[in-house]
């Protein structure tokens, strides 16, 4: 088989060749916006899902389309990328002191199935000082990320107390779910 991922993300494209998965790179435009009454990890699932349509007809026999998707739930909502830097001050106060689920959605499609999966892991971060949250946006600029924060950045090694579950999924691909699923795929 032969691999093509439909991601811009560096980090998505490192853990493939991190596994040694040679692969092609192929993107296309999506709308990321997904049906009012999806909760949790129905989100990502959903936009992972949708990411591979426009790519379908590209695909030949002994191709897979590797697709995903990162949202962050928290207190019932979900949290997507910010869309500015007063936006990310606020997501990144909320978040001060407290727990929240990062969901990393794939979605294997070839010419005849997909299979979708997901991986959730929960943060947690100690207290953020509107000072701390400053220097980490003036600094880093995570408006490409879901939550407004990079865990290997500066406030994953200041501010996350905790995490249950895969660093990998907070990046933005369970790379222990990719390796097994594409196993049996």
């Amino acid at each position: 088989m032969k691999y093509v991922l439909a991601s811009a993300s560096a980090r998505r494209q490192q853990f493939l060749k991190d596994l040694g998965i040679n692969f092609e790179l192929r993107l296309s435009p999506t709308d990321e916006s997904y049906p009012p009454e999806l909760q949790g990890a129905e989100i990502p699932m959903y936009i992972a899902q949708q990411k591979a349509i426009p790519l379908l007809p590209t695909l030949n026999e002994e191709e897979v389309l590797i697709t995903a998707d990162t949202l962050i739930w928290f207190e019932g909502e979900a949290i997507g990328k910010p869309k500015d830097y007063a936006d990310a001050f606020q997501t990144l106060s909320r978040f001060s002191g407290h727990s929240h689920e990062v969901i990393t959605a794939v979605c294997l499609t070839t010419t005849q199935k997909q299979v979708a999966f997901y991986d959730t892991t929960l943060v947690t971060f100690t207290s953020l000082t509107p000072e701390m949250i400053d220097h980490y946006l003036t600094h880093y600029q995570p408006y490409d990320k879901a939550g407004s924060y990079g865990i290997q950045e500066w406030i994953g090694y200041r501010a996350i107390r905790r995490i249950e579950g895969s660093f990998y999924t907070v990046m933005g691909l369970p790379v222990h779910l990719v390796g097994q699923y594409l196993r049996a795929f």
